[in-house]
């Protein structure tokens, strides 16, 4: 270093002047020496690494960028569709609806309490079948605060989805129904709704699963259920799931009591085929075939036979007089393998498989030589029919 190189040069002159046996030379060799060592040791003082203490880098404040993007997601979300959202009261038959300001969970006895999500500026919303039930009216609150009768539309219970009209002289907060298939396992959703009667509660979460399959209290299955892990309560019912972008994806219906982190919502893609049949119609169209089924294992033989490969199949044990199936030439005892090429692995899938009415359909079946032992010998047939409307009630 310079000041080493300079206590050197002074050091050396001293010794010239001074001569070697001088007091004062003995005294400019123990600082010659002295200076050197420091000199020695400064460049190792400059080569260490800086050493910092763990708690000092626990102290440091952490980035919130990361935070402050999930946080405006959701903040935009809900202030989005959050107007939208509105807390639905059924009253119980005879029993009048608990007034506006009433405690949160207090409603008339018997009654119901969820929550819906307004999807057309004109007042039409969709919340659950079991939410609205059997009621031709119901008490709807906004946001605002705000207090609107409801009239229903139409209710599903397969799809477990109500379609109710807002009794409004203007235009309403409403939100929009997204892609429900472009859903990602992992992607953030939120969940808004009326847990318990507490209005306006915000929970997110991410979808869990795509797929899913419940059975509605009709017996039938729902299909491509969305699961997430978001926080749901009863009276979260009928309310929206959204993505980040804001669009309604679900509709949110049901939870596993005694569970955590396990809810459920009908996918918006199903939401918006209600939609259409029940403004179009007043009730949802499906098709039927006029026959009751019962499932039964099959034997190797049996699948080697008729080239089936799943290990259960469908048979006929009653089949409605006149009905299309009866037309078509199927007859009690028959086994029926695919519906236009689909195998059939269960009474489920001909629910999935059968198209709106009045399309054309092939059923490919197996007519045992003896109805009481399915997996015996038997004819292979194709029959062809058009599907018909289910008579409404039925």
């Amino acid at each position: 270093s310079p000041r080493s190189r300079l206590d050197s040069t002074e050091g050396y002159k001293g010794l010239a002047k001074r001569g070697p046996l001088s007091n004062s030379n003995s005294d400019m060799r123990s600082r010659f020496g002295a200076t050197l060592g420091r000199s020695a040791l400064w460049p190792l003082r400059l080569s260490l690494p800086a050493v910092r203490s763990p708690l000092r880098a626990l102290r440091r404040p952490l980035s919130t960028t990361a935070l402050d993007a999930y946080s405006n997601t959701v903040v935009s979300t809900v202030e989005t569709v959050g107007p939208a959202t509105v807390a639905i009261q059924v009253a119980a038959p005879g029993a009048t609806v608990a007034p506006p300001g009433a405690p949160p969970g207090e409603g008339a006895p018997g009654g119901s309490q969820g929550s819906g999500v307004i999807i057309t500026p004109d007042g039409y919303l969709l919340s659950n079948a079991h939410v609205v039930g059997d009621a031709s009216e119901m008490s709807v609150t906004l946001t605002d605060g705000r207090v609107l009768r409801g009239t229903t539309v139409g209710r599903d219970v397969a799809t477990d989805l109500a379609l109710v009209r807002l009794q409004t002289p203007g235009s309403v907060p409403f939100a929009t129904l997204g892609d429900s298939e472009a859903l990602r396992v992992g992607q953030l959703v939120v969940a808004i709704g009326n847990p318990l009667g507490f209005a306006s509660t915000v929970s997110a979460g991410v979808v869990s699963a795509k797929g899913r399959s419940l059975r509605a209290k009709d017996g039938r299955l729902i299909e491509d259920i969305v699961q997430t892990d978001v926080a749901l309560n009863p009276g979260n019912s009928g309310g929206p799931l959204v993505d980040s972008a804001s669009r309604v994806v679900g509709i949110n219906t049901a939870i596993i009591q005694g569970a955590q982190n396990l809810s459920f919502s009908v996918p918006s893609a199903t939401a918006q085929w209600v939609v259409s049949e029940l403004l179009a119609h007043g009730h949802v169209r499906r098709s039927f075939l006029g026959l009751g089924c019962q499932l039964f294992p099959v034997s190797r033989l049996f699948q080697r036979a008729h080239l089936f490969d799943p290990p259960t199949a469908v048979q006929a044990v009653n089949v409605v007089p006149a009905g299309p199936a009866a037309r078509a030439g199927v007859r009690q005892g028959d086994v029926l393998l695919a519906i236009d090429g689909n195998p059939l692995r269960s009474v489920d899938e001909i629910h999935r498989l059968l198209p709106t009415p009045g399309k054309r359909i092939r059923l490919r079946l197996v007519r045992p030589s003896d109805a009481r032992n399915p997996n015996g010998e038997g004819r292979i047939s194709t029959v062809e029919l058009t599907t018909e409307a289910r008579p409404h009630g039925t």
